[in-house]
């Protein structure tokens, strides 16, 4: 399914003008790559976002620029700080015929024998690099935790031969892990640092002859 993305040129301008751009609801972005010089665009926010949201970051996206259609995945991304929305997009168009390098998510499947046992399941890496043909990007990369127990930790080097893909990370990075559980010692609650009840006394003042 093609997913068409209606895109204006733009003039390179101050930050001021870029601001006014995103105030408007439009995204500032470039599309640059295969067969293109690098084009300042501005697309519309919500019809993109939607369609990111929909179809996955690491889809094929065609960039419809006042007529002309570029194939293009989404290269990088700059969010505000503050409000954690997207303040310009790089879009890298793509020869469909040769492989690309690409980000897909993580998928866990299973459940890891850590985490019935009361061990918590963490992903420090929740997405990974592969080289592929860009009609053949799929969706996420599952990845079955089943056999995890408490302290155990699946890497790269663990799951590379089972993945149907080239993948470009390095052996060492861990996609998930289970860390104990955490011991709350409740001797310990209400007390002070050095044991006793934290509970302040008032002395009595002395009566007055």
């Amino acid at each position: 399914m093609d997913i068409v993305l209606q895109a204006e040129r733009r003039q390179p301008g101050p930050r001021s003008t870029l601001t006014k751009l995103r105030k408007q609801g439009k995204l500032p972005a470039v599309i640059y790559g295969y067969n293109v010089d690098a084009i300042p665009v501005i697309l519309d926010y919500k019809e993109t976002a939607k369609a990111v949201q929909r179809y996955g970051r690491s889809s094929i996206f065609k960039i419809d620029i006042e007529g002309k259609q570029v194939n293009a995945v989404i290269n990088e991304v700059q969010r505000c700080a503050l409000k954690g929305t997207v303040k310009h997009a790089d879009f890298l168009s793509i020869n469909m015929a040769e492989d690309i390098e690409v980000a897909v998510p993580v998928s866990i499947v299973g459940e890891a024998i850590g985490v019935r046992e009361g061990g918590v399941l963490t992903e420090p890496v929740r997405e990974v690099t592969i080289k592929v043909k860009p009609t053949a990007i799929p969706e996420s990369i599952e990845i079955d935790v089943s056999n995890l127990g408490i302290g155990d930790s699946l890497s790269i080097a663990d799951v590379r031969d089972s993945i149907s893909y080239t993948v470009l990370n390095a052996d060492e990075d861990i996609l998930a892990t289970v860390t104990p559980p955490v011991v709350v010692n409740d001797d310990t609650a209400g007390q002070g640092d050095d044991g006793n009840q934290d509970i302040k006394a008032t002395e009595a003042p002395e009566s007055q002859a």
